[in-house]
């Protein structure tokens, strides 16, 4: 049975609850009587279609049915999660909350994307919410804040993580809670040296996403001053820089003048700044960034890569493909994969078939934990064959084809399938079995031999390639 998750609220942050939700197999009912929500959470989706599934290996669940409705009951009726999304003003946040209360059941989840308010001001007229308090674009970005009863807390982290967030639990509670703290501190510091004319809007930014912006993605703040502090730790780090933070180096305490000369200042600045381009193209480009860093990441399991993996090695598996042959990838195009034409370019196609080939090898035991025992798969020779164009978006399906398992070859062929009735290309490997310690060619011997000769038996009656092109290299 499905799950179901009503968004309060379809701006930006509530648009981005609801792709969440839905591209990961939720059902959606949206309530927002703004007449433009509907277009302005469908612009919100196109992005979230175009990069999400980029990030995994895997195909995410079959998208949800997503729904909007007039009446506030009639969206939250039989919800598991509700999530509130709607201005930061405590009165309509009392309003909402109470009328949320009396339409949902009460096992449901009820959280709050408020970035500022606390449980306790959220719940002071009797609502139960807890903060839910995610980052914009709420689709890509693992990090929830979560504050509230521990029960409650305890329970949205587990439905969090089942769409690949990062349920972040807050100790105490506390005005912006975390994350806003920090970047309200940033904030000010940078309205300061724009008044004061130290520098541009576009001054700032590049300081932060050429310097230490890049550091803090992958391993916060204190990981990155405890590698500044040398072999000595963070210690040594300490004793140099802590007798700065009784300089004068900022304004932390101070607040600008906010009047129309300041908004006019910056408001130009960016203009001139970012003006070229449309809010679309920006959330494009930055979607389209965060997905390479964020797939870079998963390489080392660092910062947001490690979460994207969890979450991939929930999501099922297909078993078999169109063809009947077993499914050893199902991903999605991601951005980076794509050329200047707008298609897949050769590079990818090498690495989907080497993930694929990775799995077989899994399937028939040549795993990591094999591989560590000094066994493994060398692969000696590629052979690509395009048949049709696969574009930025396009699901693939890999189904892999034993054509031989025997001795000490492994003779692989990895077919791209994106929806028609053949494939798109296929990617003929072969592969050696090595001894790590002596790097020579032997033979596998027991499960890995018996499953590598069993599947070649049991693809040997389906239909082959019109022809074959690897040579067989002498043993």
């Amino acid at each position: 049975m499905g799950r179901k998750a009503a968004i309060i609220g379809g701006g930006v942050i509530g648009g981005g609850w609801a792709a969440r939700f839905l591209l990961n197999g939720w059902d959606v009912a949206v309530f927002d009587p703004d007449p433009e929500a509907e277009r302005k959470i469908s612009e919100v989706l196109a992005n979230a279609r175009r990069s999400l599934p980029g990030l995994y290996e895997r195909a995410l669940p079959p998208e949800g049915a997503l729904t909007y409705h007039a009446d506030l009951a009639e969206a939250v009726a039989g919800a598991d999660w509700v999530q509130e999304s709607v201005p930061e003003r405590l009165e309509l946040k009392h309003k909402v909350l109470a009328q949320v209360m009396e339409a949902a059941p009460a096992e449901t989840v009820i959280g709050s994307s408020t970035s500022g308010f606390k449980p306790s001001e959220l719940n002071a007229q009797g609502a139960r919410a807890v903060v839910a308090h995610p980052f914009n674009p709420v689709y890509l970005l693992p990090l929830v804040e979560l504050v509230g009863a521990s029960d409650q807390t305890a329970k949205a982290a587990e439905t969090l993580r089942g769409i690949g967030m990062f349920p972040l639990t807050v100790r105490k509670e506390i005005d912006a809670h975390i994350a806003d703290r920090f970047l309200e501190a940033v904030w000010r510091e940078a309205l300061w040296l724009v008044k004061d004319g130290i520098a541009t809007t576009e001054e700032i930014d590049e300081a932060i996403r050429m310097g230490f912006g890049l550091r803090w993605a992958q391993m916060g703040l204190f990981e990155t001053y405890r590698i500044a502090g040398g072999e000595a730790g963070m210690r040594h780090f300490l004793a140099q820089f802590g007798p700065c933070l009784t300089w004068p180096w900022t304004k932390l305490m101070d607040v600008p003048e906010f009047n129309d000369e300041l908004v006019d200042l910056i408001a130009g600045q960016s203009d001139a700044q970012s003006g070229h381009r449309s809010i679309r193209e920006l959330e494009r480009l930055r979607d389209d960034n965060l997905v390479a860093m964020m797939r870079a990441l998963k390489r080392t399991g660092s910062g947001a890569g490690g979460v994207i993996t969890a979450h991939e090695a929930r999501l099922p598996r297909a078993e078999a493909g169109p063809d009947g042959l077993p499914v050893t990838v199902e991903m999605q195009v991601p951005t980076s994969f794509v050329d200047y034409n707008g298609h897949m370019n050769e590079a990818p196609y090498m690495e989907v078939s080497a993930r694929a080939s990775d799995r077989f090898m899994e399937m028939i035991g040549a795993d990591a934990a094999y591989i560590a025992g000094g066994q493994s798969y060398f692969t000696a020779e590629n052979h690509i064959r395009y048949f049709a164009e696969i574009d930025i978006g396009d699901r693939i399906t890999v189904t892999t084809h034993a054509l031989g398992g025997d001795g000490r070859k492994l003779h692989l062929l990895n077919k791209f399938w994106t929806g028609g009735e053949t494939p798109a290309a296929t990617v003929e490997t072969l592969l050696l079995h090595v001894d790590l310690a002596t790097r020579r060619v032997t033979a596998p011997e027991g499960v890995v031999a018996e499953r590598a000769a069993a599947y070649a038996a049991a693809h040997a009656d389906h239909p082959k390639p019109d022809r074959l092109v690897l040579n067989q290299p002498r043993g």
